[in-house]
């Protein structure tokens, strides 16, 4: 009598946090949900405002903190940790799943520690150039270990666990592949992005136009600007380039900003792991410059190693003044084919098979069985 076939429990995505951390669970839940694989997510109350395929599918809350701040908001958090801690193992023995993934932020450290005590395969996604503090906590029991960048910070470079998948971008992102870079010719438009995350920078509302008011009368005249702004800042900004005649479009967010990065000939921007991820699946020549407060620098860690491609050039924030980048600026504007070379590295720094090389680590550490077509058996 032929063996039954007895399923696979769902994979379990352990999540929390910033976007940065939320988006390529987002991406790998979507890719699971194409091939028919089930899942469930395991999160703190922050994850009550996610859609797309990570609301499509069971969600169980645990209790969360970051262990920072003073001393009692430490000894807070790690009590709340120990609460998330409790609450994660109950949700794994309701779940029955074939393995867990986490994606950094504290909120996945309980679900992480649960499933090591539960003896169930687990795995982690970093998006980032430097471990993060929350994955190094749960490291020791992670079977695979999918990085972002060749090489991770904290994470040893004979560490049979780590494999290189890339950082998942957002599907008008990947849209965008094949987007062709073409330098700006002497004498035409110029098309400069300006963008510093979700709500703007200051320091950039500052630099930015003072740099671009400073360059040489005709190479300014070619600037046309793109440029995301704090809410309180856009009127001085705005008034500050109108005065100089400048042309700029000026928001707070910008809806479609994947089509503003293929239609920039240079961006200026921060260097977290998504704009790292997306610069280099459009292939656009920047300037980066780190936010100095990030945690463990990791973002001076991303900007460095994407540099190290020939895809950007890096400004650390306390060298980001006016009179160096208008330097900059000038050296990129008045050099053509150094700006194609950029986006040319940029582009083939690009991984925009990430969420799929996700799912086939997955697909190697549950066991579970495919269909000819791709799809869950």
């Amino acid at each position: 009598m032929a063996e039954a076939h007895i399923p696979l429990g769902p994979v379990v995505l352990a999540t929390g946090g910033t976007g940065g951390h939320v988006f390529p669970a987002e991406a790998l839940a979507g890719e699971l949900e194409a091939r028919g694989l089930p899942f469930a997510l395991v999160t703190d109350s922050r994850g009550r405002q996610w859609q797309g395929a990570l609301s499509r599918r069971p969600i169980h809350y645990i209790h969360s903190a970051s262990p920072t701040g003073s001393l009692r908001r430490r000894l807070a958090a790690l009590f709340a940790l120990g609460l998330g801690l409790f609450d994660a193992w109950r949700a794994l023995g309701r779940i029955g799943p074939s393995a867990v993934v986490g994606f950094g932020g504290y909120a996945s450290v309980p679900t992480l520690i649960a499933a090591r005590l539960r003896r169930l395969p687990a795995m982690l996604h970093e998006q980032n150039a430097v471990l993060g503090k929350a994955n190094r906590l749960v490291l020791g029991g992670a079977a695979r270990v999918a990085t972002s960048f060749a090489r991770t910070q904290y994470l040893a470079d004979d560490d049979r666990r780590a494999c290189l998948v890339g950082n998942p971008v957002r599907e008008p992102v990947r849209a965008l592949r094949s987007s062709p870079y073409r330098a700006p010719a002497e004498g035409r438009v110029i098309d400069l992005l300006v963008f510093g995350g979700s709500q703007g920078a200051a320091s950039f509302s500052q630099v930015v136009p003072e740099a671009i008011l400073s360059l040489p009368a005709a190479l300014r005249a070619r600037v046309r600007l793109v440029q995301q702004c704090r809410p309180e800042d856009i009127e001085r900004v705005r008034a500050r380039y109108a005065a100089a005649g400048v042309v700029a479009e000026l928001a707070p967010f910008f809806a479609d900003l994947p089509a503003r990065l293929a239609a920039a000939h240079l961006v200026i921007g921060r260097s977290g792991a998504s704009t790292v991820a997306e610069l280099a699946t459009i292939g656009r020549p920047s300037i980066l410059i780190p936010y100095p407060h990030a945690a463990d620098d990791h973002q001076s860690a991303n900007a460095r190693a994407f540099e190290a491609t020939g895809a950007c050039i890096v400004m650390p924030h306390v060298s980001f003044t006016e009179a160096a980048l208008a330097s900059q600026l000038t050296a990129l504007f008045e050099s053509p084919q150094r700006l194609a070379a950029m986006a040319a590295a940029a582009h083939a720094a690009g991984r925009p098979d990430a969420t799929a090389r996700l799912a086939d680590l997955v697909i190697e550490m549950t066991g579970f069985s495919l269909s000819p077509s791709g799809v869950a058996a």
